[in-house]
């Protein structure tokens, strides 16, 4: 899902900007709910696998595509207003989403997790078949990069899933650096064909935009410290609290609580201040708070602390969500208004894709050198220390088989282990969040009362006039 999402982004961003938004977003949700009814019927793994990716590209497009319809709907002072309150329903939906799943699955069935998304769909379907305006555009299908989207698609593939199996294969594998070397050759090709197409799929002069490309940035980089703190904080209860992995579920969720609520605050205060960049290096750096607060849990550290640090961590990000999509959206002319709205997303996805991989390879790299020097210091009889699995996997030695079957002492140890793995994690993460903030600085504010209203959902003109290329480089 993830690798076919992430590469369907962009180009359904650009498809936008050349024939409306409205088509684009009928067909994203009426064919992720398809997919989802194919989900749902999956005989085997594979298939699951296969309609999965179906459901991520249409999942691709649907996200591309609903960020900016708000742009087309509300003028530049009410952008940021909207994007906080779709950020607060997003922050509700990640609350109440893996709950609602685990009821279905425990009381009917998994393909029901699928399943349930066809009569919500159709309801969307029919809401935006009625309430939005009909679509009128002068572009035709010879203004498609078709070659553009090739070259993207075989680069993005390639590096996801590179970056994605370094969890089983080492970073110097035949697997991984054939993968990684493949996609950087495509990606090469993809810059090539960007520079010499008449519509490109990311026309390569908006980089010259500042707030264009400090937002690309800081996104990029906010997604990485993002996943870091969510892919890693149920080993911070389970490994490191010794809470079941049950009950630990429901601790990450006031994490979402507080995105929500500084997601919605911050739409609202954004066009009440002048300087509203500031906005966003307040919110990295309380993320890089929080970070560091999760890098000082032990396992003598109470629930409810752990608890406030998401919190804190999600009041920050929550902080950036809206702001630097808003921000992009205003700093380039209408033509752009898809292309940036889905390249936040594209580098938000590839943030995060990067950082667990990353994180992953500091997890695995790290755990066994502190798993050895905490269990070294108990002079523990040989057969019980070769019990221990001789991996860095953070899953093994959980298990509760193992686990029941060791000394106490030895268990306790596992968990200093694992605090000190996760400690050097978060500081990682810490650090790239650093570098965001650092970033943020370089962010040139465009006035939100001074922008161009949006204007409905009439696709934008084919051509790019050359005073609005001008405008794009200031």
């Amino acid at each position: 899902y993830l690798v076919t999402s992430t590469t369907m982004t962009p180009i359904a961003g650009k498809l936008g900007d050349l024939f409306g938004r409205k088509p684009f977003l009928l067909a994203g949700m009426i064919g992720f709910v398809a997919a989802s009814a194919l989900c749902g019927l999956s005989q085997d793994m594979t298939q699951l696998i296969v309609f999965r990716g179906i459901q991520g590209l249409f999942g691709g497009v649907l996200f591309a595509t609903v960020f900016t319809v708000i742009g087309d709907l509300f003028p530049p002072d009410q952008r940021g207003r909207a994007q906080g309150l779709f950020g607060a329903v997003f922050g509700l939906s990640s609350i109440l989403g893996p709950t609602t799943g685990g009821f279905i699955t425990d009381h009917w069935s998994w393909r029901w997790v699928f399943e349930v998304n066809i009569p919500v769909g159709v309801v969307a379907v029919s809401v935006v078949l009625a309430g939005l305006p009909y679509v009128r555009s002068k572009a035709s299908w010879r203004d498609i990069d078709f070659w553009g989207a090739l070259t993207l698609a075989a680069g993005v593939v390639p590096l996801l899933i590179g970056l994605t199996i370094t969890r089983d294969h080492a970073w110097t594998s035949p697997q991984v650096t054939g993968l990684l070397a493949l996609a950087a050759i495509m990606l090469g090709a993809f810059v090539f064909v960007e520079s010499r197409v008449k519509q490109p799929i990311v026309p390569l002069h908006l980089f010259k935009n500042s707030t264009f490309t400090v937002s690309m940035v800081v996104g990029f980089l906010t997604a990485f410290g993002m996943f870091g703190s969510i892919l890693f904080t149920p080993l911070v209860f389970q490994g490191v609290l010794g809470i079941s992995a049950t009950n630990s579920g429901a601790l990450i969720t006031p994490m979402m609580f507080g995105l929500l609520g500084a997601s919605t605050a911050t739409g609202f205060v954004m066009r009440r201040i002048r300087n509203y960049r500031y906005l966003g290096t307040l919110g990295v750096a309380v993320m890089i708070f929080g970070m560091w607060l999760l890098s000082q849990v032990t396992p003598t550290t109470p629930e409810w602390h752990v608890v406030a640090d998401l919190i804190v961590i999600g009041l920050g990000l929550g902080t950036t969500f809206p702001l630097y999509l808003t921000a992009v959206q205003v700093a380039l002319p209408r033509q752009f208004m898809g292309v940036a709205s889905s390249q936040i997303q594209f580098w938000r996805n590839l943030g995060g894709t990067v950082g667990s991989a990353i994180l992953g390879a500091v997890l695995a790299n790290r755990l066994p050198d502190y798993l050895t020097a905490r269990t070294a210091a108990l002079h523990l009889p040989p057969q019980v220390i070769s019990s221990l699995p001789k991996t860095g996997s953070a899953n093994a030695i959980l298990d509760p088989t193992l686990l029941g079957k060791l000394p106490a002492a030895f268990v306790q140890a596992i968990r200093l282990a694992l605090s000190d793995t996760l400690h050097d994690i978060y500081i990682f993460a810490g650090v790239i969040l650093v570098i965001a903030l650092v970033s943020t600085v370089f962010l040139k504010e465009v006035p939100l009362t001074g922008a161009a209203a949006g204007r409905g959902f009439d696709a934008p003109p084919v051509e790019l006039e050359e005073e609005e290329r001008e405008a794009v480089a200031r």
